[in-house]
């Protein structure tokens, strides 16, 4: 299906018959097919449980699908249950030594952020996160140029950023900076689940060595069901977190124990997986596969640009950088005179708007599928043209 029939399509998207829903920063709705997958597992689950089941099968596929995503190979790919779980997978299977150097920024999510924080004292590694700054303009970021230069030092083991920013929308260049890293055998760990669905992610053209993302943001499915990729050449480096019955090579044979670890990135995984979760994961992103995700972008960038347009001209603050290299899906703005919580409490209960206050602002997040008419409401309820 072409991306225009599923602008404004309720069927597919039940949230729209609900709400102006402009929040898939946080958790977004799921789409109808992933909610569909969920269901049907849970009647086959109910009434057959496992007998005649193919749903191994289909998270094999969805392995596929997720490489392809971001242009991986399968083999890479390990499925977690959320975002947490994969960068904590590297912050404790790499083997770190006292003074190794992580640099990251000072306004990452806490789930890029606690794991490297624990390593200070427990391996006495040396963090250092870069400062977000404001521009004339009010923009908020990271420099690029910071970014490198704190990396520049010699003892700089890792770079672990986030691809989107979660309260800014700055996009990372991540182009730049994995060449910087490759340069210099730095590892780059990115936190993608804010692009991830919305952004093209090429893990090999931006020298990615670690990636994790949850899958219930910008792919439409779940909470705890994500996707980890470690590149080829570092998954026999990697020691796994926690090692139960899956991570090894022949998991099934359970009379006979033998503690060879899987040669792929299906090593960390210790456990079984969330079926349900999975399951519609697939559904989700083989719909966005099928409508492609440089479409899907296109779709959210115009978006956004009418968003941002109107809202400049009410006199807010746009801060999340806007030059193409550096935008994302994510609008955050204010005024001086706006109290952030007040209205967003106001557009959600007068307006049917929902939409998130992160860092003192408020925060945007419109899909594909959000029709046009949610955004011009959305400014109408701002200026008060909506009754207020």
């Amino acid at each position: 299906m072409e991306i225009e029939s599923y602008i404004g399509n309720a069927d597919e998207f039940p949230i729209l018959q609900n709400w102006k829903f402009l929040n898939h920063a946080a958790v977004a709705p799921l789409c109808r097919r992933a909610a569909s997958a969920m269901a049907k597992f849970a009647q086959q689950a109910s009434q057959h449980a496992y007998i005649g089941a193919d749903w191994y099968t289909q998270i094999e596929q969805l392995r596929v699908s997720a490489a392809e995503l971001i242009s991986a190979d399968k083999e890479e790919i390990a499925f977690v249950k959320n975002t947490s779980e994969g960068l904590a997978l590297v912050a404790n299977g790499l083997d770190w030594r006292d003074g190794d150097r992580i640099v990251s920024t000072n306004v990452e999510y806490p789930a890029n952020a606690y794991p490297w924080i624990d390593l200070i004292g427990r391996k006495g590694i040396d963090l250092v996160r870069v400062e977000e700054v404001e521009d004339a303009g009010g923009a908020r970021r990271v420099p690029l140029e910071a970014i490198l230069q704190a990396a520049e030092h010699p003892r700089t083991r890792l770079v672990t950023l986030s691809h989107v920013e979660f309260g800014s929308g700055q996009r990372h260049d991540l182009v730049a900076i994995g060449r910087f890293c490759v340069e210099r055998d730095i590892l780059l760990c990115v936190d993608g689940i804010q692009s991830l669905g919305v952004l093209p992610v090429n893990v090999r053209e931006m020298n990615i060595a670690f990636l994790s993302a949850d899958g219930h943001k910008w792919m439409l499915g779940p909470e705890g069901a994500g996707i980890f990729y470690c590149r080829k050449d570092l998954i026999a480096k990697m020691h796994p977190a926690i090692v139960g019955w899956l991570n090894v090579q022949r998991p099934f044979d359970f009379d006979n124990l033998d503690y060879t670890l899987k040669s792929n990135a299906g090593r960390f995984e210790y456990g079984s997986p969330n079926v349900a979760g999975l399951l519609a994961l697939k559904a989700s992103i083989d719909m966005i596969s099928s409508i492609g995700i440089e479409a899907i972008w296109r779709q959210v960038d115009s978006l956004n640009e009418l968003l941002v347009q109107g809202l400049t001209s009410q006199g807010f603050l746009v801060s999340s950088p806007r030059l193409p290299t550096e935008r994302s899906g994510i609008v955050s703005f204010g005024r001086a005179d706006l109290n952030t919580a007040s209205t967003a409490k106001r557009l959600k209960e007068k307006h049917g708007i929902e939409l998130a206050v992160r860092s003192g602002r408020l925060r945007t997040s419109p899909h594909f599928y959000t029709p046009v008419a949610d955004i011009e409401h959305l400014l109408s309820s701002l200026s008060g043209r909506n009754g207020e």
